[in-house]
Protein backbone atom coordinates (compact mmCIF):
# COMPACT_ATOMS: atom_id res chain seq x y z
CA UNK A 1 0.00 0.00 0.00
CA UNK A 2 1.30 3.69 -0.79
CA UNK A 3 2.45 5.78 1.94
CA UNK A 4 0.51 8.42 2.60
CA UNK A 5 0.10 11.49 5.32
CA UNK A 6 -3.03 10.88 6.51
CA UNK A 7 -6.44 8.56 5.48
CA UNK A 8 -9.56 9.78 5.94
CA UNK A 9 -11.61 7.81 7.60
CA UNK A 10 -14.45 9.60 9.23
CA UNK A 11 -17.39 12.26 7.28
CA UNK A 12 -16.19 13.70 10.81
CA UNK A 13 -12.64 14.77 9.40
CA UNK A 14 -13.71 15.29 5.95
CA UNK A 15 -15.96 18.17 6.76
CA UNK A 16 -13.26 19.32 8.70
CA UNK A 17 -11.00 19.60 5.85
CA UNK A 18 -13.53 20.15 3.58
CA UNK A 19 -16.72 22.24 5.18
CA UNK A 20 -20.07 22.87 3.95
CA UNK A 21 -20.15 26.25 4.97
CA UNK A 22 -20.72 29.09 2.07
CA UNK A 23 -21.94 25.82 -0.51
CA UNK A 24 -25.50 26.01 0.36
CA UNK A 25 -26.49 25.72 -2.93
CA UNK A 26 -24.83 22.71 -3.76
CA UNK A 27 -26.54 20.89 -1.17
CA UNK A 28 -30.02 22.37 -2.68
CA UNK A 29 -29.88 22.13 -6.12
CA UNK A 30 -30.51 18.44 -5.82
CA UNK A 31 -33.83 17.25 -7.15
CA UNK A 32 -35.75 13.98 -6.74
CA UNK A 33 -37.17 14.25 -10.43
CA UNK A 34 -36.67 15.66 -14.15
CA UNK A 35 -37.77 19.29 -14.01
CA UNK A 36 -38.06 21.58 -17.12
CA UNK A 37 -34.17 22.32 -17.43
CA UNK A 38 -33.22 18.78 -16.82
CA UNK A 39 -35.44 17.71 -19.76
CA UNK A 40 -33.68 20.32 -21.82
CA UNK A 41 -30.33 19.23 -20.92
CA UNK A 42 -31.05 15.56 -22.00
CA UNK A 43 -32.39 16.79 -25.36
CA UNK A 44 -29.64 18.14 -26.33
CA UNK A 45 -27.76 14.99 -25.65
CA UNK A 46 -25.84 12.61 -27.71
CA UNK A 47 -23.78 10.63 -24.71
CA UNK A 48 -23.95 9.91 -21.65
CA UNK A 49 -21.43 7.23 -19.27
CA UNK A 50 -23.36 4.88 -16.72
CA UNK A 51 -22.07 3.60 -13.89
CA UNK A 52 -23.54 0.61 -12.65
CA UNK A 53 -22.29 -2.20 -9.29
CA UNK A 54 -22.22 -5.80 -9.07
CA UNK A 55 -22.55 -7.80 -6.15
CA UNK A 56 -18.83 -8.32 -5.68
CA UNK A 57 -18.53 -4.76 -5.47
CA UNK A 58 -16.75 -3.89 -8.77
CA UNK A 59 -18.00 -0.81 -10.40
CA UNK A 60 -18.29 -0.78 -14.54
CA UNK A 61 -18.36 2.87 -16.05
CA UNK A 62 -19.81 2.44 -19.83
CA UNK A 63 -20.03 5.46 -22.22
CA UNK A 64 -23.36 5.63 -24.46
CA UNK A 65 -23.74 7.56 -27.80
CA UNK A 66 -26.20 8.31 -30.19
CA UNK A 67 -27.84 10.80 -32.00
CA UNK A 68 -28.69 14.14 -29.95
CA UNK A 69 -31.70 13.56 -27.59
CA UNK A 70 -31.79 9.44 -28.01
CA UNK A 71 -32.34 9.07 -24.30
CA UNK A 72 -35.85 9.73 -24.05
CA UNK A 73 -37.36 11.85 -21.17
CA UNK A 74 -40.90 9.57 -20.75
CA UNK A 75 -41.46 12.12 -17.64
CA UNK A 76 -40.14 13.62 -15.05
CA UNK A 77 -39.22 10.03 -12.92
CA UNK A 78 -38.62 8.12 -16.00
CA UNK A 79 -35.46 7.99 -18.35
CA UNK A 80 -35.53 5.10 -21.68
CA UNK A 81 -31.90 4.10 -22.52
CA UNK A 82 -31.91 2.05 -26.20
CA UNK A 83 -29.48 0.02 -26.13
CA UNK A 84 -27.18 -0.68 -29.56
CA UNK A 85 -24.95 -3.26 -30.98
CA UNK A 86 -21.78 -3.58 -28.63
CA UNK A 87 -19.41 -6.24 -28.14
CA UNK A 88 -21.78 -8.79 -26.21
CA UNK A 89 -19.94 -8.17 -22.65
CA UNK A 90 -23.07 -6.54 -21.20
CA UNK A 91 -20.89 -5.98 -17.88
CA UNK A 92 -23.67 -3.32 -17.11
CA UNK A 93 -26.88 -5.03 -17.65
CA UNK A 94 -24.96 -8.19 -15.75
CA UNK A 95 -24.59 -6.00 -12.88
CA UNK A 96 -28.27 -4.37 -12.91
CA UNK A 97 -29.09 -7.78 -12.40
CA UNK A 98 -27.52 -8.06 -9.60
CA UNK A 99 -27.84 -4.52 -8.17
CA UNK A 100 -30.62 -1.81 -9.45
CA UNK A 101 -28.52 1.11 -8.83
CA UNK A 102 -27.29 3.13 -11.95
CA UNK A 103 -25.64 6.70 -12.32
CA UNK A 104 -25.67 8.62 -15.39
CA UNK A 105 -23.44 11.38 -16.05
CA UNK A 106 -24.98 13.76 -19.88
CA UNK A 107 -22.38 15.36 -21.53
CA UNK A 108 -22.94 18.03 -24.33
CA UNK A 109 -20.56 18.60 -26.39
CA UNK A 110 -18.88 22.29 -25.92
CA UNK A 111 -20.91 22.71 -22.94
CA UNK A 112 -18.78 22.86 -19.62
CA UNK A 113 -21.89 21.88 -17.47
CA UNK A 114 -23.16 18.39 -17.14
CA UNK A 115 -26.12 16.74 -16.01
CA UNK A 116 -25.99 13.73 -12.81
CA UNK A 117 -28.54 11.73 -12.56
CA UNK A 118 -29.21 8.52 -10.36
CA UNK A 119 -31.65 5.82 -9.63
CA UNK A 120 -32.78 2.45 -10.40
CA UNK A 121 -32.32 0.90 -13.67
CA UNK A 122 -34.49 -2.40 -15.50
CA UNK A 123 -33.80 -4.28 -18.61
CA UNK A 124 -37.03 -4.38 -20.87
CA UNK A 125 -37.68 -5.64 -24.16
CA UNK A 126 -40.84 -3.87 -25.56
CA UNK A 127 -42.02 -3.93 -29.31
CA UNK A 128 -43.35 0.06 -29.02
CA UNK A 129 -39.62 1.25 -26.82
CA UNK A 130 -38.12 -0.58 -29.77
CA UNK A 131 -39.62 0.99 -32.62
CA UNK A 132 -39.64 4.41 -31.43
CA UNK A 133 -35.67 4.58 -30.78
CA UNK A 134 -35.07 2.69 -34.33
CA UNK A 135 -32.14 4.34 -36.31
CA UNK A 136 -31.76 3.86 -40.07
CA UNK A 137 -34.68 1.24 -39.82
CA UNK A 138 -32.48 -0.68 -36.95
CA UNK A 139 -34.42 -1.27 -33.68
CA UNK A 140 -32.46 -1.84 -30.38
CA UNK A 141 -33.62 -5.10 -29.02
CA UNK A 142 -33.17 -4.10 -25.79
CA UNK A 143 -33.52 -0.97 -23.41
CA UNK A 144 -33.32 0.08 -20.01
CA UNK A 145 -35.99 2.17 -17.76
CA UNK A 146 -34.56 4.50 -15.38
CA UNK A 147 -36.60 4.98 -12.32
CA UNK A 148 -34.90 8.86 -11.11
CA UNK A 149 -34.26 9.18 -7.58
CA UNK A 150 -31.47 11.93 -7.65
CA UNK A 151 -30.63 14.47 -10.65
CA UNK A 152 -28.11 17.49 -10.55
CA UNK A 153 -26.64 20.06 -12.26
CA UNK A 154 -22.55 19.62 -11.98
CA UNK A 155 -20.16 22.98 -12.55
CA UNK A 156 -17.84 23.54 -15.07
CA UNK A 157 -14.78 23.70 -13.26
CA UNK A 158 -13.42 19.91 -14.73
CA UNK A 159 -13.96 20.79 -18.21
CA UNK A 160 -11.94 24.49 -17.85
CA UNK A 161 -9.25 22.94 -15.92
CA UNK A 162 -9.03 20.11 -18.52
CA UNK A 163 -9.58 21.82 -21.56
CA UNK A 164 -11.68 19.43 -22.86
CA UNK A 165 -13.26 21.30 -25.42
CA UNK A 166 -10.21 23.35 -26.59
CA UNK A 167 -8.91 21.43 -29.48
CA UNK A 168 -5.64 23.63 -29.50
CA UNK A 169 -4.84 21.60 -26.28
CA UNK A 170 -6.03 18.69 -27.60
CA UNK A 171 -3.23 15.91 -27.54
CA UNK A 172 -2.21 14.66 -31.61
CA UNK A 173 -5.07 12.00 -32.59
CA UNK A 174 -2.32 9.14 -33.07
CA UNK A 175 -0.18 9.56 -29.89
CA UNK A 176 -2.94 7.91 -27.43
CA UNK A 177 -2.95 4.14 -27.98
CA UNK A 178 -6.12 2.51 -29.35
CA UNK A 179 -7.74 -0.45 -28.72
CA UNK A 180 -6.30 -2.68 -31.34
CA UNK A 181 -2.84 -1.87 -29.26
CA UNK A 182 -4.55 -3.42 -26.06
CA UNK A 183 -5.65 -6.21 -27.63
CA UNK A 184 -2.74 -7.04 -29.06
CA UNK A 185 -0.55 -7.16 -25.66
CA UNK A 186 -3.54 -8.69 -23.31
CA UNK A 187 -5.03 -11.07 -25.66
CA UNK A 188 -3.05 -14.29 -26.61
CA UNK A 189 -3.96 -14.40 -30.63
CA UNK A 190 -1.76 -14.83 -33.74
CA UNK A 191 -2.59 -11.39 -35.39
CA UNK A 192 -0.96 -8.17 -36.17
CA UNK A 193 -1.69 -5.09 -34.71
CA UNK A 194 -2.88 -4.30 -38.64
CA UNK A 195 -4.85 -7.22 -38.94
CA UNK A 196 -6.88 -6.09 -35.12
CA UNK A 197 -7.33 -2.77 -36.38
CA UNK A 198 -8.74 -4.11 -39.56
CA UNK A 199 -11.50 -6.13 -37.95
CA UNK A 200 -12.08 -3.07 -35.35
CA UNK A 201 -12.69 -0.75 -38.78
CA UNK A 202 -14.80 -3.43 -40.10
CA UNK A 203 -16.94 -3.80 -36.89
CA UNK A 204 -17.40 0.45 -36.71
CA UNK A 205 -18.24 0.61 -40.50
CA UNK A 206 -20.93 -2.21 -40.27
CA UNK A 207 -22.38 -2.59 -36.89
CA UNK A 208 -23.33 0.63 -35.44
CA UNK A 209 -26.83 -0.06 -35.51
Amino acid sequence: MIEVEEHILSVERLRELMPTEGFVNTFLKVSDRLNDVARAFIEQCPFVVIATKSSQGLIDVSPKGDPVGFVEVYDDKTLIIPDRLGNHRVDGFHNLLEDPNIALLFIVPGHGDTLRVAGKARIVRDASISKRHAVNGKEPLLALVVDVEEAFMHCSKSMIRSRLWQSDHWPARKSAPTLAEWVVATVDRDQTLDEVQEDHSADEAARLY
